[in-house]
């Protein structure tokens, strides 16, 4: 492997840690608050047979939610995602749309 696909690999290992998943924990009036995130990578490379060859590698995360720690217990709060509510609203309106335009249609 050349220096440069060493290296690319290293920096996806080193972004799929626990310390990219969880952030640093969060104190607000003895309540600990701990971030977590949904990380997700993946890579490839390939060659021919005269040394030619390339890869690539990516990361992403998005929010997961938090660790709320109160008194010694640990509770789960999801994050909201508005973009995934407003797709589902969206479909929701169209299926509803299409039925009444059916029924319409029949009458």
């Amino acid at each position: 492997m050349t220096a440069s696909i060493q290296e690319m690999m290293k920096r996806t290992i080193d972004g799929m840690q626990p310390t990219q998943v969880f952030g640093e924990p969060i104190e607000r009036d003895g309540i600990t608050f701990l971030p977590a995130a949904k990380v997700r990578g993946g890579g490839g490379g390939g060659g021919d047979t005269e040394g030619n060859g390339g890869g690539g590698f990516g990361l992403t995360a998005k929010p997961a939610g938090m660790y709320v720690i109160r008194d010694g217990n640990a509770t789960w709060q999801p994050a909201l995602d508005l973009n995934r509510v407003i797709l589902g609203g969206q479909l929701v309106a169209l299926f509803v749309l299409f039925v009444a335009w059916r029924i319409f249609r029949r009458r």
